[in-house]
């Protein structure tokens, strides 16, 4: 029945999202919560819209054409939606559907003034709010008005920057429907947008409030600046209140019209503090309602707030659940391990199983929980010196937090009666062997594992995992291992600090720990350098590698002369290093032994741009030049005051820094070894229940927890809807950046560099490899698109050990995330590479092919042109 098509906003609840689309939905449950008002009106369905289009075939074959579109012609899109546009507008609205829609408005009054506002089925999502996408006409007055801007608002649909939002969130322009509602307007003395948790740091325990005269689209088009006021706790704990020269009023025959605002109530609030206090109690029932923080469109008039609209606030990072009541203060995993994508569950669950500290995740990342660190004297202490040698940022970060003295108050340090927990390691010898030893037990260790998980599977294989989680955490914690890395770190540091207070030497490690052996990361870089000597002769080799687009190339060289020579020369290198991948912290991440067409670009740039026998003297190069940096400053110490007794230690802690600092890279080549061990068992289950038909795809298992896949292979079901919201879950962690710190009140802090000494215009960042060098920026994200030429600077996100064969090609490196003992930062010392981490980002402030120029040594990058 016609009547179908249009429903009263008190019919409509938020279930009926496919019907009345979001705003519609959200407004008729808004109707319901006791004490909230909203202005009366209905809704034309999407049974109307589905209508119209049917009226309108053209429609679909202009559809077609979007979707084949390039997303970057950015021309063709705004001529085809222009289009699609007029088409919708031009068809007339059927005599029973403009009836009904008349019949409604005659139950507001005909020559009410109304609100005409879209509502599409992909608004106001959890995910994508879809703000400001399509259209809304306010003051529109009578039924012939009413009727053209209902078909306004169905066009809107397909707006350049509608269809430019749902390209970006991959949403298919055919799934979505457009509803229409139309409202009694509300003539507001003040109007504005209210955040239930401040959209700025993320913090849920305070609303913002932004106000202004008049109609709130002299807010939303950026005509005037509002008023905003910080509410916590019922309180308005900040305001600033500005200059409101002009406002948008609506007039008397229809339309609305700017003004300008009397010059004595320019400065004047658009409301006093016990009315933002109220408002905000409103918005804290709304936000309960919908179970999660919202974005509140508001009206002031008559004193009477009425709500026009309210959408889930889609940008607040999540906030980890805590077992404990009370604040917490959370430090992110990523940012300690250069990773700072989001992981699949899988990739959370196994990492959880086999760190060694406990932790929780949020938004696809994992944070540990500092609070009982942070909680008396000597932990904080300790803990803050920790990440401060690594990484000031996420110190500065944890001072903010802690510097508000109720949020997490100091308790006394426990009384005395077992070691300090994180104490200074044991002395050790300084001796090769110790290294050799390691390695030697950790190499055993995986083969072993690799012997014995070949025989496991269903069940027995969990059981079988759970025990090897276990030497794998013995392995890691080992404490001769921890011993060996803290001795590297602390001879670093240790020579670092002592050179720049005798000798005035900056960052003298930088050079002291070139080319040191053991390093199996700077090793990984320098023997794709070796490969590239073995496909360097072999030009018909070359010319197939450009042309490579899958992974089965491998098997495809032997058909070229010399190819075989090259397969070896890959295999091999795959059979070292082929665990390795991008983001190799998470499991479910294609390895480069599983997509190994992603080393192709790079082995095409060294067989380019590097000659025969450059690792070697590579390798060799750096080795001479840690070895004349040692003479040097051993000569200078002996010129001073007690000179020999400070050489003597000196010469003992470059002695102790070039034998130890090397395996700081191993723990972690151990750790991913050991995955790809583990996943390669878990993919063969995975075949099973595929086989089995539990599973459509192997790969789905990302999608579900160890435990989750244990319960699926034992009782041989899996539950297809909860993979479904995980996967969409997933996508929607990449438009989320998670912070350095964060608190149990969804506070996000990244910290700040508070540096006064650096150029106008610079970049600050974190020094970790000395040196100054102007360079191109490469701008690269993925290390398999990567395309450099000597003398580039490369310009990333972040960089874990997989990056290191990009590392021989470049001349310096800046990173938007890293610390000090960051892997990419520990590489580029090795190589001799100036870099700059902890870049607020970088890779949107620096252009793809910008001159730049690279301050190693002190910590900033300028951009020349």
């Amino acid at each position: 029945m016609i009547e179908q098509h249009v429903l009263d906003l008190q019919e409509v609840d938020e279930t009926q999202l496919a019907l009345v689309g979001g705003k519609g939905a959200h407004l008729g449950a808004l109707s319901r919560i006791e004490g909230i008002r909203v202005p009366g009106g209905f809704c034309v369905t999407t049974h109307a819209f589905r209508q119209i289009m049917a009226q309108a075939p053209s429609v679909e074959e202009l559809l077609d054409q979007l979707s084949r579109l390039n997303p970057g012609d950015r021309e063709a899109l705004r001529t085809l939606s222009a289009r699609i546009r007029r088409t919708i507008e031009g068809v007339t609205i059927p005599g029973d559907l403009a009836a009904a829609i008349t019949r409604a408005l005659s139950r507001l009054g005909e020559q009410t003034p109304c609100a005409v506002r879209s509502s599409a089925t992909a608004e106001d999502l959890p995910t994508a709010s879809f703000a400001g996408q399509q259209d809304t006409y306010l003051n529109i007055v009578g039924p012939t008005a009413i009727l053209w801007h209902v078909s306004r608002c169905w066009a809107s649909q397909f707006t350049e920057r509608a269809v430019t939002y749902r390209q970006h969130n991959g949403i298919d322009h055919r799934t979505v429907d457009m509803a229409v509602v139309v409202q009694r307007m509300v003539f507001p003395h003040a109007s504005g947008i209210l955040f239930t948790a401040d959209p700025v740091t993320g913090n849920r325990k305070v609303a913002t409030v932004d106000a202004g005269f008049g109609l709130g689209e002299a807010l939303v088009s950026g005509l005037v600046n509002p008023d905003v006021f910080k509410v916590r706790n019922g309180e308005v704990v900040a305001k600033t209140i500005a200059a409101k020269q002009r406002a948008v009023h609506a007039l008397p025959t229809g339309g609305t019209r700017e003004v300008e605002i009397d010059a004595r109530r320019q400065e004047q609030p658009a409301l006093t503090d016990a009315q933002v206090v109220r408002l905000v109690r409103l918005g804290r029932r709304i936000e309960e309602h919908f179970g999660r923080p919202q974005d509140i469109e508001w009206c002031l008039a008559d004193d009477d707030f009425q709500i026009v609209q309210s959408r889930p606030v889609t940008t607040l990072f999540p906030i980890p659940e805590a077992a404990d009541q009370g604040n917490r203060v959370y430090v992110s995993v990523g940012h300690q391990q250069m990773m700072t994508d989001p992981m699949k569950p899988l990739g959370l669950s196994m990492w959880k199983l086999t760190a060694m500290a406990p932790m929780t995740e949020a938004g696809g990342r994992l944070f540990v929980d500092a609070t009982r660190a942070l909680s008396t004297p000597t932990g904080r202490a300790g803990l803050l010196d920790l990440v401060g040698r690594g990484d000031p940022l996420t110190r500065d970060a944890l001072e903010t937090v802690l510097d508000r003295d109720d949020f997490l108050p100091l308790l006394p340090d426990p009384a005395p009666g077992g070691p300090p927990a994180g104490g200074a390691p044991a002395p050790i010898d300084t001796d090769p062997a110790i290294v050799n030893g390691l390695i030697e037990r950790s190499q055993a260790s995986i083969a072993a594992l690799r012997r014995d998980i070949a025989t496991q599977t269903g069940p027995a294989l969990f059981d079988f995992l759970m025990e090897a989680f276990q030497e794998h955490k013995r392995v890691l914690t080992d404490p001769l291992s921890h011993q060996a890395i803290m001795a590297g770190m602390e001879a670093t540091w240790w020579l670092n600090d002592k050179l720049q207070e005798w000798l005035g030497e900056k960052n003298a490690s930088d050079t002291l720990t070139l080319s040191v052996p053991d390093n199996v990361t700077s090793e990984m870089g320098l023997a794709l350098l070796d490969v590239a000597d073995e496909i360097r002769p072999h030009p018909e080799v070359v010319a197939f590698l450009r042309s490579v687009e899958d992974d089965g190339f491998l098997d495809e060289l032997p058909k070229h002369a010399g190819g075989t020579t090259a397969r070896d020369a890959i295999e091999g290198y795959l059979d070292r290093y082929g665990m390795r991948c991008a983001a190799e912290i998470d499991i479910t991440r294609p390895r480069w032994r599983e997509r190994p067409s992603t080393l192709v670009p790079a082995i095409l740039d060294n067989v380019r741009n590097f000659e025969p026998g450059a690792a070697q003297r590579r390798f060799e190069q750096g080795r001479q030049e840690a070895w004349k940096k040692a003479q040097d400053v051993l000569t200078r110490l002996r010129a001073l005051p007690d000179g020999e007794s400070k050489a003597d230690e000196t010469q003992r802690m470059i002695e102790r820094v070039r034998t130890f600092i090397g395996y700081r890279e191993y723990p972690k080549y151990d750790i991913v070894s050991r995955y790809f061990v583990y996943k390669q068992a878990l993919l063969r289950e995975a075949e099973r229940l595929v086989q089995a038909q539990v599973l459509p795809e192997k790969e789905d298992i990302f999608y579900l927890t160890f435990q989750e896949l244990h319960d699926a292979v034992r009782s041989h079901r899996v539950d297809d809807r909860l993979v479904r919201q995980r996967k969409e879950a997933f996508q929607t962690y990449h438009a989320l950046t998670p912070s350095r710190v964060l608190t149990s009140e969804g506070e996000t802090v990244n910290g700040a560099y508070r540096r006064d000494d650096v150029p106008d215009g610079a970049l600050v960042g974190l020094p970790v490899s000395g040196g100054t060098v102007e360079g191109r920026a490469r701008v690269i994200l993925d290390m398999g698109q990567a395309d450099l030429e000597p003398g580039d600077i490369l310009v990333t996100a972040f960089t874990d050990p997989s990056w290191s064969p990009l590392f021989v090609g470049i001349a310096g490196l800046v990173t938007e995330v890293g610390g000090l003992m960051t892997h990419g930062a520990v590489i580029a010392r090795e190589y001799g590479l100036p870099a700059v981490v902890g870049v607020d980002r970088a890779t949107r402030l620096i252009r793809d092919g910008q001159r730049i120029r690279v301050h190693g040594s002190d910590g900033y990058v300028e951009i020349l042109s």
